[in-house]
């Protein structure tokens, strides 16, 4: 059975924010049904698995959306126009964790939440790990600390809601699999 096609018949700037923008769009549906949604566009992101053989490297930092600190793998947005996802992985990784990747084996792209936003992520395995100076950007990530883990107890993590993530959960889950494990 063919999907219904969904035409756009117009779309109206709603607002701007710091790097996103708000759009309503407006659709014919099936049965001839007018419908409007509202569209956060991104510039899209990256996440790292930083592996060093033995424990994955994440950052507790501090999420204003959820109100609280999220046990999570080092991410940031794709803010320098025309940079490539895993140029844009390397910087994070450096600056967020001090950590540059001297190896970068894409895992998965990924809609993060195709049902309001056209965010797309790049996520990606780090390893042959250097240490080199951090340098985080603004004050969450100024705040956030490192927590290295041995992959079985980030899946524990996963397993006891502490991560709740779904960028680390999908990062994790790739690199258990890869492994093995």
């Amino acid at each position: 059975m063919a999907e219904p096609a969904f035409p756009l018949f117009g779309r109206r700037f709603v607002g701007r924010g710091a790097f996103l923008t708000l759009e309503r769009r407006y659709h014919l549906g099936p049965e001839a049904r007018w419908t409007a949604r509202d569209v956060v566009r991104h510039p899209g992101s990256v996440a790292l698995v930083p592996w060093d053989g033995e424990a994955v490297h994440l950052m507790r930092q501090y999420r204003s959306a959820v109100g609280e600190a999220v046990l999570e793998l080092p991410a940031g947005k794709r803010d320098v126009p025309g940079e490539d996802p895993a140029a844009t992985a390397e910087r994070e990784c450096a600056e967020e964790l001090g950590l540059r990747p001297g190896r970068l084996t894409l895992l998965h792209r990924a809609y993060l939440s195709p049902g309001f936003t056209d965010e797309m992520i790049w996520i990606f395995l780090a390893e042959d790990l250097e240490a080199v100076p951090a340098a985080p950007q603004g004050l969450e990530e100024q705040a956030a600390t490192p927590v290295a883990l041995p992959l079985e107890a980030a899946l524990a993590a996963v397993a006891g809601g502490e991560i709740c993530d779904a960028k680390t959960i999908l990062g994790l889950d790739s690199l258990a699999r890869r492994l093995g494990r």
